[in-house]
């Protein structure tokens, strides 16, 4: 008898064992600063979070989006710089001023 659930124990043990398995490590991660400066990259990221977002994972989904924000939201010289109509100068519909 004593046997028996010596045995049963190492066989509980070995299935325990061999029902584990090692996690797999996280993949890494493209910086939000590094997808900021290569909108390349950040174009091709963007299309795969949006084909397969849980095959990508979250958390380089959420930098995506974040470095989507900063480069739309980041302080440059406004296209509008040079528009000839300056501030206050009323505009007629023609387009041409008074």
């Amino acid at each position: 008898m004593k046997q028996l659930l010596y045995l049963i124990g190492i066989l509980a043990l070995s299935i325990l064992l061999a029902a584990c398995d090692r996690p797999k490590p996280a993949p890494a991660i493209e910086s939000i600063e590094s997808l900021v400066a290569n909108p390349d990259r950040l174009k091709e990221l963007r299309a795969a979070c949006k084909a397969d977002h849980v095959g990508v994972g979250d958390a380089q989904c959420r930098a995506v989006a974040e470095a989507t924000r900063q480069r739309f939201m980041r302080v440059a010289p406004s296209p509008y710089a040079g528009d000839p109509v300056q501030p206050g100068t009323p505009a007629t519909a023609s387009g041409a001023a008074p």
